[in-house]
């Protein structure tokens, strides 16, 4: 493990990346928020952060920008590469699932659904 934080180690490097110690929280997931612009009190809250944690992680990213970025986007590949794989691994059984009927009562929630889909596949 490596520190990079001055007080404290705020900031290790672990088997998962960098993580915000005491968490399992990575910067990666942070970063998730930080690119769509979100507010650092609401990345705070849906994380569970202190205020120490949470300006620790920022910090860091912003002292460490092309770094960080340049590490994001390998873990973003790797994810994208994993999505793919298990797709196509499952493919027959996600096939198989989605062909099956709703269960008794649960017809309404299922239009529900398939109504958001749509709705969110036609935004451009």
């Amino acid at each position: 493990m490596t520190s990079i934080s001055d007080e404290q180690t705020a900031i290790i490097r672990t088997e998962r990346g960098l993580s915000i110690a005491g968490t399992r929280i990575t910067i990666y997931d942070i970063m998730d928020y930080v690119t769509a612009q979100y507010p650092p009190k609401f990345i705070r809250g849906l994380f569970d952060l202190t205020e120490a944690q949470i300006n620790a992680a920022l910090a860091y990213i912003e002292a460490n920008r092309a770094d960080v970025e340049a590490e994001y986007q390998m873990v973003l590949k790797e994810a994208e590469e994993l999505r793919l794989y298990y797709e196509e691994k499952n493919r027959d059984l996600i096939a198989r699932i989605a062909a099956q009927p709703p269960k008794p009562g649960e017809e309404a929630i299922r239009a529900k659904l398939q109504a958001a889909k749509a709705k969110f596949k036609s935004q451009p």
